[in-house]
């Protein structure tokens, strides 16, 4: 039987990530961000550091040394490091989705699984102020720099997952719920995400 798994996409600043811990403690279920990155590296034998190099940035042609690369798997000595790990990490999804209820940030997880039964997608966006307020106080950084951060974290995602999903970051019709967290608040994101969950349960 399938499990229940929630994914989701978020701008940078808008608290998904926080949002998801939220989630996980509620539902006391597994919670999966970082966390995929030693999954893969347990799993394909390629050191963390060299994965986290490429985390949810779209391929290019950058590939390990010669040195770290002949110590892997030969299959992955000559593709750019983004697509094997894209790769990986989407089998690795696809197991837990398999195993059990989890929450799962952002590495296109909704694409990995869109034939998961079982998969509510939801999309976290919020206001630009109320981000970088959030992400100077996060980074101890001023407003210039939070807004730079900011435009150059959402377009690295947009561009990522783009690549790798043909669709759109961001459009409403590829996720089952888009919520403004500068409205509704980690707990409000949290609430309509619970009621939406129970309301796609009913129809399985």
């Amino acid at each position: 039987m399938s499990k229940q798994v929630i994914t989701i996409n978020r701008t940078y600043g808008s608290n998904g990530r926080l949002i998801g811990k939220a989630l996980s403690e509620r539902l006391n279920i597994p919670f999966y961000d970082k966390e995929l990155i030693e999954l893969v590296s347990q799993e394909c034998n390629i050191p963390a550091k060299e994965l986290e190099k490429v985390d949810e940035k779209r391929a290019n042609q950058w590939h390990l040394p010669l040195k770290e690369a002949m110590q892997m798997e030969p299959q992955y000595h000559f593709r750019p490091m983004n697509d094997v790990l894209f790769d990986a990490q989407s089998t690795v999804i696809r197991d837990l989705a398999e195993k059990e209820d989890c929450i799962i940030v952002g590495r296109c997880a909704d694409y990995a699984l869109h034939n998961h039964e079982k998969c509510l997608n939801v999309f976290i966006h919020a206001d630009k102020d109320v981000r970088i307020a959030e992400v100077c106080k996060r980074m101890d950084i001023s407003v210039n720099k939070a807004k730079d951060m900011i435009q150059k974290q959402d377009k690295q995602r947009a561009s990522y997952y783009n690549y790798y999903s043909n669709k759109k970051w961001g459009d409403s019709r590829n996720y089952h719920l888009t919520l403004d967290s500068s409205v509704l608040g980690i707990d409000g994101c949290v609430d309509m995400i619970l009621a939406c969950r129970e309301k796609m349960l009913e129809k399985k």
